[in-house]
């Protein structure tokens, strides 16, 4: 079949098409607008495969969109566009409502009127799956508050988790209304290869291994749950080809609670093992710096709704995963060094308020 897959070369939205490409015959049709963390070498093999195809494009665009659906004729739609990076959204709020959105209500208006228009089987087959995440249910307060699952209520408390909860209000709105098959999944922090260095975990082992401070917000007590980028593409593709009802919600997570302060030490300590630094341990450049504005506490999720419907569990534990994504980020320096150099040389985000 073909799939509509939008954001494909962004972090997740590219593991999604490599397992895509490498693990099924499907024809995946990738919409992305290529911003600023866009990467085409992330596709790996799939760059060069004939069953991958992109097309340029905004999901704010309405004759676009509704142009691409009729041209494939895609039987699911995973929809992974998004603006996603806490910070980015606390400096300039606006791009973050446009893109998630009134991009989720374009491209759910376009994939209703291509769906309604489908022949009855067709129709049956349809499946629109939406991807979002933890962040809005909200700050679990204290360590012993019980994870997020699919019934935990919605308070995004960043302008980020708010333009999220409001595209996941739009599908299921979208569903209860028109009886439009479309399901939600929500996740916790990935991470892994190819990921923009803005984000913690690339952000501090590039300042690590050129020697620069590594930043750590407020005290570093905050907690997240941080799940391998391969695993959650694992899970997404489960959930969008085989295992999503309409109407559905699923909770993808790891059970892999670590606070920032740990995670930075882990980092130091595995390039300290791999690529030992000559002026000492990495930990010495540890920098705590000022809060981010409203900064959530702890994310955790519950899986076990999501494991048991998706027969499917996290492979990767944090250990194995950060050592995974350590030594590709050592071995593929021709990738981020220009990034580092051009578009993101690891300033500071987010300090608006």
């Amino acid at each position: 079949m073909n799939i509509l897959l939008t954001g494909g070369l962004g972090f997740i939205g590219s593991a999604v098409v490599r397992r895509l490409i490498a693990t099924t015959d499907h024809v995946v049709v990738n919409v992305d607008k290529e911003t600023y963390a866009a990467s085409h070498e992330a596709l790996g093999a799939a760059r060069g495969d004939a069953r991958h195809v992109h097309v340029k494009a905004d999901i704010c665009d309405v004759e676009a969109m509704a142009a691409v659906l009729a041209q494939w004729q895609p039987e699911v739609v995973m929809h992974l566009a998004a603006e996603s990076h806490v910070d980015r959204s606390i400096d300039g709020p606006a791009e973050f409502i446009r893109t998630n959105v009134v991009g989720t209500q374009v491209l759910l208006e376009a994939a209703r009127a291509y769906w309604s228009a489908l022949p009855e089987a067709a129709r049956a087959r349809f499946r629109f799956h939406h991807i979002s995440t933890d962040e809005v249910f909200g700050s679990l307060e204290t360590l012993d508050a019980k994870p997020f699952d699919e019934h935990t209520p919605y308070d995004p408390r960043s302008p980020y988790s708010a333009s999220k909860a409001a595209s996941d209000h739009l599908v299921r709105a979208w569903h209860h209304t028109y009886g439009f098959p479309s399901f939600v999944s929500n996740t916790t922090n990935n991470y892994g290869p190819w990921q923009f260095p803005e984000k913690l975990i690339p952000l501090v082992s590039l300042n690590a291994l050129e020697g620069q401070p590594l930043p750590v917000y407020g005290d570093g007590a905050n907690i997240r749950d941080w799940i391998h980028v391969e695993d959650h593409a694992e899970a997404l593709c489960l959930a969008a080809l085989q295992a999503g009802k309409p109407g559905g919600t699923y909770c993808i997570g790891p059970r892999q609670e670590r606070s920032n302060l740990d995670v930075v030490r882990a980092i130091c300590a595995v390039l300290d093992r791999l690529r030992p630094d000559p002026a000492g341990p990495r930990e010495r450049l540890i920098t705590f710096v000022k809060d981010r504005p409203g900064h959530d506490f702890r994310y955790a999720m519950d899986p076990s709704g999501a494991e048991k419907v998706l027969g499917w569990t996290a492979r990767y534990d944090f250990e194995s995963g950060l050592e995974h994504t350590l030594r590709w980020y050592l071995g593929n320096e021709a990738w981020w060094r220009p990034i580092r150099a051009a578009r993101y040389a690891g300033q500071r985000l987010g300090k608006a308020g």
